[in-house]
Formats: C-alpha cells, structure tokens, sequence
C-alpha cells in the first residue's frame, strides 16, 4: 500500500520511525516532511498530505504533530480527507469501520513508539463496514449545514 506521511518539527523522530518501519513492513512510503526538528507550521505538512491523498498519490496517510490535533484539523480542511485523531489501536479501527478514514493522526508528545505502531496498524489492516455506515461517511463530504439533524 502507498502511505503519505506527513510531520511538523515536533512529531520528526517519529515520522522517521514510523515511515522506516512501514518500508520495511513492504509499504511504499511518500515523505512529505519536514526533515528535520527545526521549527516549521504544521498546517503546510497536513495540507501536503491531504493533497497527496486528493490526488491520488497515496491511498492512506499518517498526520503527526505534537498534539496531532492541529495536524488533524488542517487534513480535514480538504474534502477528499477524512482524518481521524487517534490514540490507541481501537479508536484507530473503528475510525476505518465505521468513518473510512483515510489518514490517522497520532500526537508524538502523547503516543510512544509501540502504541503509534499499533495504531497504524490497526488503521491499515481494517476495512469499512459500509452499510449504514456509508450514508453518515458520505454526509462527511457534502454537509448541509442548515439542514436537520437526523
């Protein structure tokens, strides 16, 4: 599978452990950065991965910030993104079951190793359920703002 991955200054180190990792799991991994621990704005790293996964580029992608909520925030401004903040391997499964996430983020202050590597994996061996499902996912790219809640 075609993983985007995607990093602001904080979350670096684990960008690096993680995309070394999914290589060697037989991913193909696309860097989108940063590269280094100097101080850089997070939303430029969501956007580059949220057009890498409009476009096509990549079929999933993996958002890490400090928190990993800014990150998060800025990949759902694209419409083709539904990216889920997680922090454990459950909440990662069913952010694909239930809401077809395509992207995960994960906060390198507040997730070791270990559990970032169980969350992504979680995330990359679930599937949708579709079903009833599908309506809601589908909702998520097209609000009707003004409409009822149903």
């Amino acid at each position: 599978m075609r993983i985007a991955i995607a990093a602001d200054h904080a979350a670096f180190a684990l960008k690096q452990t993680l995309a070394e990792w999914l290589s060697g799991e037989g991913h193909d991994v696309l860097d989108l950065g940063t590269q280094s621990t100097e101080s850089v704005d997070y939303p430029d790293y969501g956007y580059r991965l949220a057009r890498a996964i409009a476009e096509g580029q990549a079929e999933r992608g993996v958002a890490l910030c400090g928190s990993g909520i800014g990150i998060s925030i800025a990949v759902n401004r694209e419409r083709a993104c539904r990216c889920a903040l997680v922090s454990e391997p459950y909440s990662a499964a069913l952010a694909r079951q239930h809401n077809d996430a395509n992207v995960i983020a994960l906060g390198a202050r507040l997730t070791g190793i270990d559990m970032a590597k169980a969350c992504v994996t979680a995330f990359l061996s679930t599937d949708f359920l579709g079903d009833r499902h599908t309506r809601r996912v589908e909702k998520l790219g097209a609000p009707d703002l003004d409409g009822d809640a149903r």
